[in-house]
């Protein structure tokens, strides 16, 4: 039983406690189980006692006083509970306890040289499925499976990879990755091609096969599925045999290896005594007939000696033959490279069964029997000798950062190959390198270095427009400036005392390519400041008449000065401005006078009332107004006390004196006279005859003269200064100085004092000149002043650099003689009188024609003695004779210079074409054999297209004797051609070249200056077309022939760039505030947009103008309110006796100009505030006689700020007559309460915003200043003058002027045109030349743009492209046999074509390919012929290989995944026996990686369906049909057939396997889904403009024998409604028109139920709600609107 089932206890019930096997308890046994359990609790709690374990830290770091094994490390040991307290150490097992310490491997730095991680190999790439069971594998592979891959990594010992610990290498670095990702991509499989057509059949009689074969284009990858067969068979019977089937073919096999024939005496077995007599007989004839030749020989030889013995005489001569005869043995040159030996090789020659096995040669009928011998050349290996040791560096400094040099080492060549065997190897090595040894000096280190800044010009900047408004001096503002940067060689750290040479030579400037930094900018901004003009203020008054010098007051001439000052301050000092005194003589000058300050109240002489006085207060002051000592006033004339009358109460009172007017005329003449007055009014009239009476009118004003002196003013006026001269009384010290004195824009250094004088004149005002005297002499300007000389500064150059190169490579034709040029370049130019710059700054000269031409080529040697194939293995050839037949013959090659000296044969083999043969088959005739010269050359034509040329060849030797050698049928010794017919035409092609302007440079700007930038870019250019000429055959050949120079040439425009053009700036406008600040405004408007890439136009606003807006400060105290005094009163309640009451008084108020001497003209009344304007008339009570008479009320106090509270204001008026018999006065103080912004105001500043950045009127941009001005504003907002502001002492603390910049307008800058480059093409008509430009200066701001085109190109002459190409290989032929190995030829011929690569080309003469190397395809290795194997009848073999397939990346979605490129190639299998099928080899192919492959997509395609079927094919995406790279789960379907059949009449069986109808007829069907039947729709026909009954409309069926096609002569749409689909449910439509239905119902019910539903009363509405509103038109400024 099991654990789980309790043993049967019999007859008894039991009980199952836990699981325990044992336990069958008694009912009765029951009572002693429930007693045992407390003693089982008692045990359980014994067992379940604390439980302690030994638990330890990490350990520590590895410690130890020397490196190694000998280190130790510790950890901490402790006592823990099993719940995880920590407990004393007692409670654990002390057996048990780990140990705490252990040895280790002290790491020390230097370990890091012998320790190192090893990484092994990454294992293959596990699907991540495979590791984790839970993860599911995918359906369907797309772009490839995840992946896994590990490697091991192990710490181990550099010196011998024994293993060590990790921690080592842990120390160093930390532990390289282990595992990574990676993807296993998805299997691909085998790609074919289609099949091609079949072949024709083997046999002409009898059964033979056809064949149709395909390639591989892309191979299995991946564990794709393998490659298909790429053959194809099919037995063919053109028709039965009428003879006999040859069943035997006569086969030769492969050329066996080439030996040397053995030696005389081994060479064979004794032959027998009759063939040994004849032997002997042929050898002593031979042997006599040597014998008589020798003699002959011999003869002629000593003959020839005497002649020469005759001849050379001296010992000279003697010796040079006998060199030249010792050099030509060397030069044959045949031992040492080229050790050829000739040898013969065999071949076999068999008959064979067309089954494929061999028979007797005797069933093979054939006249004779192949050859089975030849000469051949025994195979010998390139053999080269050891490397020789490395060369120097080519480097022979020290550079860090710099590229390396290089070194070489080479070998030669002792042996070379022939006969087929391996190829030399590389014969020269080279490898990186640092120039080694202590004493290796650095590299050169080359910098920049640039000449110094041009001068800032402005002009470069300015528009077409500005250019033209003409004067351009004094230009100032931001402009540009150019340099010239250039290359150097950098000197090293030079000590102090480095002579001058050696410094000029660190500045010689080197090719420009040396230098390997960014170039330093050859043009920037700069600024040429503005002068500042002199501003001057208003003229002050005229003073008094004062002498000319009151310190020397002998002169008794006596001026009334006027004075102005200097406002700004002028650049370059006070000596531009105008004169700021101007003078007027006068008499009875003094220098002190007293001034009347005040005078006192009238004070009576007698009583309270009647005549006093008035004492005057008085302060002396000078000539300036100023205060000074009353002692200095001792002689001037002190005023009198003035008399006055206090009026008694009867008096007429009559007001005080108004203050004088202005003088009206600044100076008196003959017709002109200053005139002053004052007025008095009166206040109250007298009491009859008891006071005293009231003056005339007339004595109610008072006129005197003023400014009575002449007007003739005088004042001197003086001359610029002129230039600094050198002050011969100072010593001089103006010496030359370098450009290091003086930074761009900074003060020039000066070296001396010089002096400057300018001339002073006294001018007299409107006249001219005058004598000096006239004006005052103590205020003469000074004359001559010292200044500083700026120092003269040299003119710099550079040494010259060195010159060019020369070119080292021959001339190629022609006789141009090659330059050579060295330069230098001005680094500072001179100044200030310095030396002036060499006018040479460039030289050129011829360079030497090389002397000798390096180059080399193959010379070749005399071919030796034509070798036969030993005649012991020929002679049991049928005919063969001893001493002729066909062998092989060599010679020697040398390699020579191209001046004709030796070289090494290394240099040949680096540098000439490729080696010529060493070895040609030869021909040893016969006596019976024929021998001729080779065909000359045709002779000339004298003319094209008349006569006949002609070649002729000669018979040689014994062969002119023979008779059938004349035979001229078979020997023909000559050759007659037509002279060719050559017709020329020349034809346009390709498209027009850029226009392209005549070489002219830069252009000059309009005042004959160079504009910078302003390079010649429009105009009247030409543009080129190519022209190509052909000869009669369409055959490309020289554009000579057709007497063109190669172009057709037609004048072009390129349209000038035109600038943005805008008007000049109008006129300011009047400030807009006439007190306080405002602003003021002026335009510019557009004339013309820019075109063909002028400068565009700054932001317009949209009525195209531009603004400039100013803030400008109104002085509110420039236009005042003048009051005349009031008029007499007119009493309108006249009491007769007391003439007073009620009266008026009016007077004059007019607004005038306010000047520095007054109010002087009147103006517009709305110039003056109107709030300010005082009254014009007044009402008042004219007091009576005895009456108290006050005065006017004077002003009013000033409110005190602040305008709160219960603060007031108040005037007074003075008593001026007392009243009589205690009459009362009224009050002479007024009060008013303080109000603010009524009589009392607040005062603040208040600051404008900043004016756009003006610059001087001189400039264009560059430096400015922005502008705002400071407002007084008053509590009401009323702008009022400053002074109110500065007398609270408010806080100014904005700054008015600030600095700006407006960009410049640079042009953009570019450089000249490089010269035409190299032609695109050597030949044909695609080739182009090229020429570019590159932008210097970018454009800037509002500058010209850059134009697009940066390159221009036009087309190069028209050249045919010659070259070598091979003619198809010959059919492979057996030469003697029917199949076997045989040989397969080519011929390698010139051809012309015009360069695109579409088509092959025209043959043409071989002297045209003349100058070409002979190569085709870049190779260099000429194969004209090669073995081949003919198949023999019956035989199974395999075809040649295709050409490779395209290259062929693995991606998905046009998406490369990284696996690289293949392709592939194949060959095909062909059989031409049914029988010899299984004997057929395998099919091959082979695949390679690639580069540059290419995507291609595989998908599925179909054809129509026909009956219950369809073609499938996969179709890869460049449209070629493939088999292989679909995906076979996603074919489409090819067969479909429907279960039940579809027999119902118009029925079919659909795409989805099931019965439709066809067009026309709709389905029904059974309850069970079947179709029923199909029933004709009907048809709904819409007439058409062409039918002639589209009058009536009609529904009729059609014809059911015409279901598809519509009735003959109706030209109507016809729709079918068919409501029911294939499937026998309702089609989508019918559903939405079932919808559309409804909502239309809905739709006219409602419309039904609104019509018929009673209308409610309209509401009256309130007439002010009804009112119109007026239509307002948002303007969003849009000029079109």
């Amino acid at each position: 039983p099991g654990l789980g089932s309790p043993p049967t206890c019999p007859g008894r019930a039991a009980w199952t406690v836990g699981a325990s096997p044992g336990w069958c308890v008694p009912l009765w046994g029951v009572a002693l189980l429930l007693f045992g359990i407390r003693d089982v609790q008692a045990q359980t709690v014994a067992n379940n006692r604390p439980v302690y374990i030994w638990q330890t830290g990490p350990w520590g770091r590895c410690m130890g006083s020397e490196c190694g094994l000998g280190g130790s490390q510790s950890r901490a040991v402790w006592c823990a509970h099993s719940e995880g307290w920590t407990t004393l150490h007692t409670n654990c097992p002390q057996a048990e306890r780990p140990d705490n310490q252990q040895s280790c491997f002290r790491v020390c730095d230097w370990h890091k040289e012998l320790y190192d991680w090893q990484l092994g190999a990454w294992n293959q790439c596990v699907p991540i499925s495979m590791r984790n069971p839970g993860v599911q594998r995918p359906a369907v592979c797309t772009r490839g499976e995840e992946g896994i891959q590990t490697r091991e990594v192990g710490c181990v010992q550099k010196a011998d990879g024994a293993p060590a610990e990790d921690a080592i290498c842990e120390y160093f670095e930390p532990k390289p990755r282990q595992e990574q990702a990676c993807l296993i991509p998805c299997p691909r499989d085998c790609v074919v091609s289609e099949f091609s057509s079949w072949t024709y059949c083997s046999k002409t009689c009898g059964i033979g096969l056809q064949n149709r074969v395909r390639s591989v284009l892309a191979p299995p990858l991946f564990g794709g599925s393998a490659c298909p067969n790429l053959t194809e068979f099919q037995t063919c019977q053109p028709g039965p045999c009428e003879g006999e089937e040859s069943l035997y073919s006569l086969k030769v096999g492969p050329w066996g290896p080439c030996s040397l024939p053995l030696l005389r005496q081994t060479r064979q077995a004794k032959p027998d005594r009759k063939e040994r007599k004849q032997r002997k007989d042929r050898q002593d004839r031979k042997a006599r007939q040597d014998r008589q030749a020798k003699k002959r020989k011999n003869k002629e030889k000593v003959r020839e000696r005497v002649k020469e013995k005759g001849r050379v005489k001296d010992p000279e001569t003697r010796e040079l033959i006998k060199k030249k005869r010792t050099r030509n043995r060397q030069n044959r040159q045949g031992g040492k490279f080229s050790d050829l030996q000739v040898g013969f090789q065999t071949r076999e020659v068999m008959c064979v069964h067309k089954n494929g096995n061999t028979a007797a040669l005797s069933l093979c009928s054939q006249e004779s029997l192949p050859v089975t011998f030849q000469a051949c050349v025994i195979t010998k290996d390139c053999e080269v000798s050891d490397w020789s040791d490395w060369s120097a560096c080519s480097k022979d400094c020290y550079d860090l950062n710099g590229p390396k040099g290089q070194r070489t080492r080479t070998r030669t060549v002792q042996q070379f190959p022939v006969g087929g065997g391996t190829e030399c190897p590389e014969l020269e090595e080279s490898e990186p390198c640092t120039a080694q040894g202590g004493g290796v000096p650095p590299c050169a280190v080359y910098n920049w270095r640039a000449t110094e800044w041009t001068e800032c010009r402005v002009d470069t900047l300015l528009s077409q427009q500005d250019r033209r408004r003409g004067n351009q001096t004094g230009l100032c503002g931001g402009g540009i400036q150019g340099r010239e940067v250039y290359c150097v060689q950098a000197s090293a750290e030079s000590p102090s005392n480095l002579s001058s040479l050696k410094s000029r030579e660190a500045s010689r400037p080197v090719d420009n390519d040396l230098c390997l930094g960014v170039a330093p900018n050859t043009t920037q901004l700069c600024h040429i400041p503005c002068p500042v003009e002199c501003e001057v203020s208003l003229w002050s008054a005229w003073g008094p008449c004062t002498l000319e010098n009151c310190q020397d007051q002998s002169a008794k001439k006596g001026f009334k000065l006027r004075k102005r000052r200097i406002v700004n301050e002028p650049t370059g000092g006070t000596g531009n401005c105008p004169h700021l005194v101007e003078a007027i003589p006068c008499d009875e000058p003094s220098c002190y006078d007293w001034l009347l300050v005040k005078l006192e109240e009238c004070i009576p002489d007698i009583e309270e009332c009647g005549p006093g006085t008035q004492i005057p207060h008085v302060q002396c002051v000078d000539s300036e107004g100023k205060y000074v000592d009353r002692q200095q006033c001792r002689d001037a004339i002190l005023p009198m006390p003035v008399l006055c009358e206090v009026p008694c109460p009867k008096d007429c009172v009559l007001s005080p004196w108004t203050s004088w007017s202005l003088c009206s005329h600044t100076c008196s003449g003959k017709n002109t006279e200053g005139r002053q007055t004052r007025a008095r009014s009166i206040l109250a009239y007298n009491a009859g005859e008891g006071g005293a009476p009231c003056p005339n009118i007339s004595a109610l004003q008072e006129v005197r003269s003023c400014n009575d002196h002449p007007c003739t003013v005088y004042h001197w006026q003086t001359g610029p200064w002129g230039q600094c001269i050198e002050d011969t009384s100072v010593p001089s010290s103006n010496t030359s100085v370098s450009r290091g004195g003086a930074g761009v824009g900074g003060t020039e250094p000066s070296c001396s004092v010089g002096m400057q004088t300018r001339k002073v004149i006294c001018v007299r005002v409107n006249v001219g000149q005058v004598p000096p005297k006239k004006c005052p002499e103590s205020l003469r300007p000074e004359t001559v002043r010292p200044c500083l000389l700026p120092c003269k500064r040299d003119c710099t150059a550079t040494p010259y650099s060195d010159w060019t190169p020369c070119p080292t490579s021959c001339p190629a034709g022609g006789n141009n003689k090659r330059k050579q040029s060295r330069k230098r370049i001005i680094i500072q130019f001179p100044a200030n009188g310095g030396q002036d710059c060499p006018e040479v700054l460039s030289q050129e000269r011829d360079c030497d024609a090389p002397s000798v031409c390096p180059g080399y080529r193959w010379k070749t040697h005399k071919w030796r003695r034509c070798q036969l194939v030993p005649w012991s293995v020929r002679q049991d050839s049928p005919g063969a004779q001893e001493n002729c037949g066909p062998g092989l013959q060599a010679r020697a090659v040398s390699c020579r210079k191209l001046d004709g000296g030796q070289a090494d044969i290394a240099a040949c083999l680096k540098f000439a074409s490729p080696m010529p043969p060493l070895t040609q088959p030869c021909q040893l005739p016969c006596q019976d054999d024929c021998q001729l010269t080779s065909w000359s050359k045709f002779s000339s034509c004298a003319a094209n297209c008349v006569g006949v040329r002609t070649r002729k060849r000669l018979l040689v030797g014994k062969s002119k004797k023979r008779d059938q050698c004349k035979n001229t049928q078979v020997y023909p010794l000559s050759e007659t051609q037509y002279c060719p017919c050559n017709k020329y035409n020349a034809q346009p092609v390709g498209n027009w070249s850029d226009c392209i302007l005549p070489e002219g440079g830069r252009v000059e700007g309009q005042l004959g200056m160079k504009v910078q930038g302003d390079i010649k870019e429009c105009g009247q250019g030409y543009r080129y077309q190519a022209v190509v000429c052909y000869d009669q055959d369409n055959r490309m050949v020289e554009t000579s022939r057709c007497n063109s120079h190669g172009y057709i040439e037609e004048a072009c425009i390129i349209p000038c760039p035109s600038d943005c053009k805008l008007s000049e700036w109008s006129n300011w406008s009047r400030c807009s505030k006439s007190c306080g600040s405002g602003v003021k405004v002026r335009s510019k408007w557009l004339r013309e947009k820019p075109y063909n890439g002028g400068r565009p136009c700054p932001k317009l606003d949209h009525v195209n103008q531009v603004y400039e807006v100013v803030p400008c400060l109104s002085d509110c105290g420039q236009y005042v309110w003048v009051a005349e005094p009031w008029s007499v009163w007119k009493v309108s309640n006249v009491d007769l006796k007391e003439n007073c009451g009620e009266g008026v008084q009016t007077r004059k108020v007019r607004c005038m100009q306010n000047t520095i001497d007054g109010p002087s003209d009147p103006v517009e009344d709305y110039l003056c505030d109107p709030e300010e304007m005082p009254l014009g008339a007044r009402e008042s009570q004219l007091p009576c006689p005895e009456d108290c008479v006050l005065s006017d009320w004077g002003l009013w106090s000033r409110c005190s700020l602040p305008c709160t509270g219960n603060r007031t204001r108040e005037r007074s008026a003075g008593p001026i007559r007392q009243t009589g018999q205690g009459k009362p006065c009224p009050p002479t103080t007024e009060k008013e309460a303080c109000a603010l912004n009524s009589n009392c105001f607040h005062y603040s500043y208040n600051i404008t915003d900043w004016s756009t950045c003006q610059l001087s009127e001189r400039a264009v941009c560059g430096s400015g200043v922005k502008t705002r001005m400071l407002d007084c504003v008053r509590s009401d907002g009323k702008s009022v003058e400053l002074r109110f502001c500065e007398e609270l002492g408010l806080e100014k603390k904005w700054q008015m002027n600030a600095s700006c910049v407006v960009e410049c307008p640079v042009n953009c800058q570019l450089s000249d045109w490089s010269p035409w480059s190299e032609c695109t093409r050597t030949c044909g008509l695609a080739g182009k030349l090229w020429r570019r430009r590159t932008v210097i200066q970018a454009s800037q701001g509002d500058g010209r743009p850059c134009p697009t085109q940066m390159e221009q190109w036009k087309p190069c002459p028209a050249k045919p492209c010659y070259r070598w190409r091979y003619s198809p290989w010959s059919e492979c032929k057996a030469e003697g046999a029917r199949c076997g190995e045989g040989l397969r030829f080519r011929n390698v011929s010139c051809y012309v074509s015009n360069g695109s690569g579409h088509g092959e080309g025209s043959l043409v003469d071989e002297e045209l390919c003349g100058d070409l190397e002979q190569e085709v395809d870049g190779n260099k290795e000429i194969v004209l012929e090669e073995t081949c194997s003919v198949p023999c009848p019956g035989e199974c073999y395999l075809t040649d290989w295709t050409g490779w397939s395209p290259c062929q990346l693995s991606c998905v979605g046009g998406d490369d995944l990284g696996f690289g490129s293949v392709q592939v190639r194949s060959r095909a299998v062909l059989a031409q026996e049914p029988e010899n099928l299984l004997q057929c080899p395998d099919q091959e192919w082979e695949a390679r990686p690639c580069t540059e492959g290419q995507c291609y997509e595989y998908k599925w395609m179909t054809g129509a369906w026909r009956a219950s079927s369809r073609q499938v094919w996969c179709q890869r995406s460049d449209g070629l049909n493939v088999t292989g790279g679909c995906l076979s789960t996603s074919r489409p379907v090819s067969d479909r057939s429907c279960v039940p059949v579809c027999d119902k009449p118009r029925s079919y069986c659909t795409e989805a396997g099931i019965c439709g109808c066809e067009e026309g007829y709709t389905e029904v069907m059974t309850s069970d889904g079947l179709l029923d039947q199909c029933t004709l729709i009907p048809v709904l026909e819409i007439p058409t403009a062409g039918d002639n009954k589209a009058d009536v409309k009609t529904i009729r069926a059609v014809s059911p024998t015409q279901p598809n096609s519509i009735l003959p002569g109706r030209s109507g749409r016809t729709w079918f409604l068919q409501p029911f689909g294939p499937d026998g449910k309702l089609k989508t439509w019918v559903y939405g028109v079932a919808a559309g239905a409804f909502v239309l119902i809905v739709f006219i019910v409602s419309m039904t139920y609104l019509a018929c539903k009673k209308p409610k009363k309209p509401q009256r509405r309130h007439h002010q709600n009804n009112r119109l509103k007026p239509l307002t038109l948002a303007y969003d400024g849009d000029a079109d609107m």
